[in-house]
């Protein structure tokens, strides 16, 4: 994976911006299409735990795109919000409380 992230957004900016659809990107709309996409993604799992990788892969990438619109529009700086979530994760789940269990924070 040789690109950066600020070239990875530039891309899926302008694949928008090209196309015009920039005026369909709402935040709410964003909201949406986010889970509509998250929802094909559970769809290759539905019956088996075997699925198909690139089907899921393709899934996985337009709930990404949406993320980083979304991100954009709203001004998010996305790699700033990632970093800062998993700071205050690493705070409610400290290492030897949380290392192999899967109990929310709130029962550690």
């Amino acid at each position: 994976m040789g690109m950066d992230f600020e070239k990875v957004k530039q891309e899926v900016v302008k694949f928008t911006e090209d196309r015009n659809w920039d005026q369909f990107h709402t935040p709410e709309n964003l909201a949406k299409s986010i889970s509509i996409e998250a929802a094909e993604l559970l769809e290759c799992f539905q019956w088996s735990p075997e699925y198909d990788k690139q089907a899921a892969t393709e899934e996985l990438a337009d709930i990404m795109n949406y993320c980083i619109l979304m991100a954009d529009k709203m001004g998010v700086d996305i790699e700033a919000a990632i970093m800062e979530k998993i700071r205050k994760n690493a705070e409610k789940y400290p290492v030897e409380k949380s290392y192999g269990n899967s109990k929310k924070y709130t029962e550690l």
